[in-house]
């Protein structure tokens, strides 16, 4: 069989493999995988770095199918390539990572072949691509980390990191915003490495993409300062090859490959129609699609002999090729750096490095104190020093929210050696940019103000189900911020963001609770993090006085013990309401009536602690509760139960002084001995 039959008779095996998978489903997205297989195929077989028996070599180009919706080009692609699945500890296996069988599964439960690519779940699947412009925009991140792994390791006569970072997109992700932010600082940067395959096929659900989307996205990626080749048909395999060459030879700034194709190429009745989008092609349409093809109509699932050889003779022998010289490369490093060595080695397992927490600074009582912002910024200074691979930024409030890293430089253009990333006024593109870069196993971290979550939202939900660490910090947290007002002032944010499964909120209370947090966040492999802070100044607790700040990682412990062990009742606190409750309870104790003081720096942690740890500090024959916090009211009830009492927000805030806005919604002394009176009396009505 020639060469070019071998070839087109592979490019058929994906599309008819898409094809079945997704009639046997009676769901999926049969037209994009039918278009895009010669586009795919050709860069896996021509450029990509990748070795199928190795799929954690970690300088393997990364291959991203952001129009995730088009799963089944990638789940064919690694059943022919013949990808090794991982095991949970990241070790090669002999199972495929996607099998005949799974893809027969698509969309099934528990299939390796879910509806979307989900990371972690099946290998070779580099990041979770559901909502559009989301896996683009990780992209930029891996190509960040690309470039900042070599500046970090890569030394003479060692290029330990040169691999490059292929998105293929849509016309959805296009139209997305994140896309957009995303794109601009990729341009800014300069970053060399980057490559995105845009498939205009100009079909979306509602038709024609000429219904809302006419611009010229050529000319608007010209104006990023991307370089754009375009190929004019997605069939024309030496045009691809040139396009292709191209980025690899011409370097300088990102590459947006511009390819036109037909969706459903092949359907006589569908193709560059909307109906080949979302929807099974239906048995005539795809014994006609089939015959186009040159294909046997009625096979199901055909793999013919030769097309996974192929893929061995081309893509799997240049990877083990490359892998095995990197490998060799890498014995040499360890004799001539074995320190960096050794910090590659923990960066790659998620591990820490030695003495990380050496320089964790202990801060000493002060009535007057500080804002957790700064002594969040103090804390990450101090633990940066001894974390090499700790990188991030703020989107353009490094002086609002201190998170510059003062011993480091900043990224530039062309220059991404430094630990400092100017995100710009992108917090959407942050967030995702922060997951590609933890996705490459740089540890990173974003930084806005906590009213802007909101836009940086979809980016944290991924992050959670991913289950990566990346590091989500959020200042200003709460009507605090005065005059500002409210559309700065967050309410509703806290509690929607302790909503998002496996996300692990920390609002610590004073600068030593700050520390706590660093220490545990540091230390996670699997989880984001989400570190709010206040704007402004809470007293730092003298804890010979007061419990160890180290109850941070409870989640919640009880930071003053009322006289005899025997309270009255329990004021909660969390972030800068616990200096409030502590007031309130010396108040109280003047009064007669004893309390006990909770700090309840996150809600996660404490539902992980054991039910014994659980009703020590909160006893459930104690119902008498008031919870403080300037945040939604929503969702305390858990906490307080229906006779405990919850001081917080349940409307907007107001611009005006700090002091005017504790006095108008309820943040006194006065109101919370209020509450606490109120909730005994509810307490002792209920029991009589």
């Amino acid at each position: 069989m020639t060469t070019e039959k071998i070839d087109t008779q592979a490019i058929n095996t994906i599309r008819t493999l898409s094809i079945d998978a997704v009639e046997q489903a009676h769901s999926g997205h049969p037209g994009a995988p039918m278009a895009l297989a010669p586009v795919a195929y050709q860069l896996w077989q021509q450029e990509l770095r990748y070795d199928p028996a190795q799929p954690q070599w970690p300088d393997r180009d990364r291959f991203i199918l952001s129009n995730g919706h088009a799963s089944m080009l990638l789940y064919s692609l690694l059943h022919l390539a013949g990808i090794k699945r991982l095991d949970e500890q990241e070790r090669v296996t002999d199972v495929p990572a996607v099998s005949l069988e799974d893809i027969k599964k698509f969309r099934q439960l528990d299939s390796a072949t879910p509806g979307h690519p989900e990371y972690h779940w099946t290998t070779g699947v580099e990041t979770t691509t559901g909502p559009l412009g989301q896996g683009v925009a990780n992209s930029v991140g891996m190509a960040i980390a690309s470039r900042w792994l070599a500046g970090h390791f890569n030394k003479p006569g060692f290029e330990l990191f040169t691999h490059d970072v292929y998105a293929i997109c849509g016309d959805g992700d296009m139209m997305e915003g994140v896309a957009s932010e995303a794109a601009s600082l990729a341009g800014h940067l300069q970053l060399p490495n980057l490559c995105w395959i845009y498939d205009s096929n100009h079909i979306s659900i509602d038709g024609s993409t000429d219904l809302a989307f006419t611009e010229d996205v050529g000319r608007r990626f010209e104006g990023y300062g991307w370089r754009v080749i375009q190929v004019t048909d997605a069939n024309d395999l030496d045009a691809l090859s040139k396009a292709y060459s191209t980025f690899k030879q011409q370097r300088g700034k990102p590459t947006l490959i511009v390819v036109n194709s037909h969706i459903g190429y092949g359907a006589p009745k569908k193709q560059g129609l909307a109906s080949a989008h979302g929807e099974p092609l239906g048995a005539e349409e795809i014994k006609g699609t089939k015959r186009f093809y040159g294909w046997p109509e009625d096979a199901q699932f055909l793999v013919p002999d030769g097309v996974k050889e192929r893929f061995q003779e081309r893509m799997g022998a240049r990877g083990k090729q490359l892998r095995e010289a990197w490998e060799k490369s890498l014995a040499g490093y360890r004799q001539q750096h074995p320190e960096l060595a050794h910090e590659l080695d923990r960066m790659l397992k998620r591990e820490l490095p030695d003495g990380w927490d050496k320089e964790l600074p202990v801060f000493p009582a002060d009535a007057k104190g500080m804002a957790t912002r700064e002594s969040g910024g103090k804390v990450l200074n101090a633990l940066a020093k001894n974390y090499p691979w700790l990188v991030g930024g703020s989107a353009d409030l490094n002086p609002s929210t201190k998170t510059y890293l003062s011993a480091s430089t900043s990224m530039k253009p062309g220059e991404h050696a430094g630990r400092n990333i100017h995100f710009g006024v992108r917090e959407h593109a942050m967030g995702s940019i922060v997951n590609g870069l933890n996705l490459s196993k740089v540890r990173a971290y974003g930084a806005t103000f906590l009213i802007f979550s909101d836009y940086e939202r979809p980016a944290m939900r991924l992050s959670s189900l991913m289950e990566i660490p990346s590091i989500h910090i959020f200042t200003h947290d709460s009507i605090g911020l005065g005059e500002d007002g409210p559309t700065h002032q967050p309410v509703e944010q806290l509690v929607s963001l302790r909503a998002i499964p496996g996300n692990i909120v920390i609002r610590p209370g004073d600068a030593n609770e700050v520390t706590e947090a660093w220490r545990y966040i540091a230390q996670q492999q699997h989880h984001p993090v989400v570190l709010v802070l206040s704007r402004q100044p809470v007293p730092t607790l003298d804890r010979t006085k007061f419990a160890p700040a180290s109850g941070l990682s409870q989640g919640a412990y009880i930071l003053q013990e009322a006289e005899g062990g025997k309270p009255d009742v329990i004021l909660i606190g969390t972030g800068t309401e616990v200096a409030l409750v502590i007031e309130a309870a010396e108040k109280l104790k003047a009064e007669g009536v004893k309390a006990r003081v909770v700090s309840m720096p996150s809600w996660e942690l404490f539902e992980q602690q054991p039910a014994e740890y659980q009703e020590r500090v909160l006893p459930a024959a104690l119902t008498a509760r008031v919870a403080v916090e300037k945040g939604a009211a929503f969702g305390w009830e858990r906490w307080v139960g229906h006779i405990g009492s919850v001081v917080g927000m349940r409307s907007f805030g107001a611009s005006a002084p700090i002091k005017a806005l504790q006095q108008k919604f309820g943040f006194t002394v006065e109101n919370v001995v209020k509450e606490a009176h109120a909730t005994i009396a509810k307490m002792k009505k209920s029991k009589a």
